[in-house]
């Protein structure tokens, strides 16, 4: 690995370092890079507890557990320099101990973790939002045989190597990644690069099980679940057609809890959302930066008496100061999957939506203006 010197116009070589003769150790350091940055294995995790040894009648314990955007659970293994000839075996056990673990006790898992590491924190809503699921009742977690197997380490024996590639061919879903610590004076860097599969290893294996895996998911909730939204969101929008909103009329029905229009500002749109156990209108301020998201909110909160008095009622005004994005909502407590409620839902949505896209259009207008003209802190 190189550093440029844009000024020089020149390249110099990183030398490549030991953990060790660095002094930072597997617990102490590369666990914690990880735990905190997990995103540098290359795809959104969510860290739900570290040194897990909740097995029964074992003292092993694991390095990292995570959930992935599917809900599976990833067993997360870290070697320093070298991965050792049993890190692949020691992995499959934590697998299949993990493989038993029921929704319950992954909430149970990760609350303790929260608890312990990050000052608390209610894990059933931060599942449901690193899932984007209205509700714990609606996500699925450890789905069947899905658990997953990553392994870190700066150097992989060929016995690993080969049996990971043995496993990958039958079926099982594990990654590994080359962890390289770089020096330039004081300065330090790591560079992690998955080595199993290669990426086009992988998009090719994906190519390869994608019939296989469509045919294998049979999980009868999920898919009355999605028959259930395709049903509620057919008649939502025919309701939507023969109303004076005209938001929806050229968006098709979803399986998704879901469903976005337009509101004539760029990834701003408003949403209807259905769960089982409430239904929602928003508009989202969802922009690829924060602070015009911010932006867009507080401008809109700065005339809240006025939009509110033609809403005609009080709304939800949710900056989320901690994520990207923004939203302005009214939620109403509802049983979804009772399809004897659905008039009574439909016509709540519609009049709602109806109502705040009249009292947002005229603010929406002149925020769009400011903001493709670059005005971001007036």
């Amino acid at each position: 690995m190189y550093k440029i010197d844009t000024s020089s116009n020149r390249i110099s070589r990183l030398e490549v370092k030991r953990f060790t003769e660095l002094g930072f150790t597997e617990r102490n350091h590369l666990q914690e890079w990880l735990a905190n940055e997990p995103e540098a294995l290359g795809e959104e995790l969510l860290i739900i507890q570290k040194e897990f040894d909740g097995f029964d009648d074992t003292r092993e314990r694991l390095d990292l557990l995570a959930l992935d955007k599917d809900g599976c659970l990833v067993v997360i293994e870290n070697k320093l320099d070298d991965t050792g000839r049993d890190v692949v075996w020691q992995a499959l056990k934590y697998a299949s101990y993990c493989s038993s673990l029921t929704k319950l006790q992954i909430v149970e898992i990760y609350q303790a973790y929260l608890n312990r590491y990050c000052s608390g924190g209610d894990a059933k809503a931060l599942i449901c939002d690193f899932l984007d699921m209205p509700d714990l009742g609606e996500v699925v977690l450890n789905p069947g045989n899905r658990q997953r197997l990553m392994f870190v380490a700066a150097n992989f024996r060929k016995e690993v190597t080969s049996t990971a590639l043995w496993l990958l061919g039958h079926g099982i879903q594990l990654q590994c990644f080359k962890a390289t610590p770089f020096a330039m004076g004081e300065d330090l860097f790591l560079n992690l690069d998955q080595i199993i599969p290669t990426p086009e290893v992988k998009e090719l294996m994906i190519g390869i099980t994608a019939k296989e895996a469509e045919e294998k998911s049979t999980e009868f909730e999920l898919k009355n679940r999605h028959k259930i939204r395709l049903a509620f969101w057919e008649q939502a929008l025919e309701a939507f057609k023969n109303s004076d909103c005209d938001l929806f009329n050229n968006i098709n029905g979803s399986k998704d809890h879901w469903l976005s229009a337009g509101s004539g500002v760029r990834s701003c749109p408003f949403s209807l959302i259905f769960g089982s156990k409430e239904a929602r209108v928003e508009f989202y301020m969802a922009r690829s930066l924060t602070e015009e998201n911010k932006f867009m909110f507080d401008a809109l909160f700065s005339q809240k008496n006025d939009i509110e008095t033609l809403y005609g009622e009080p709304l939800e005004w949710l900056r989320l100061d901690a994520k990207k994005a923004s939203r302005i909502q009214l939620s109403k407590p509802i049983d979804g999957y009772d399809k004897d409620n659905w008039p009574e839902i439909i016509n709540w949505m519609v009049d709602n939506m109806s109502s705040l896209e009249a009292a947002l259009k005229t603010k929406l207008v002149a925020l769009n203006k400011k903001l493709k003209q670059g005005v971001v802190n007036d």
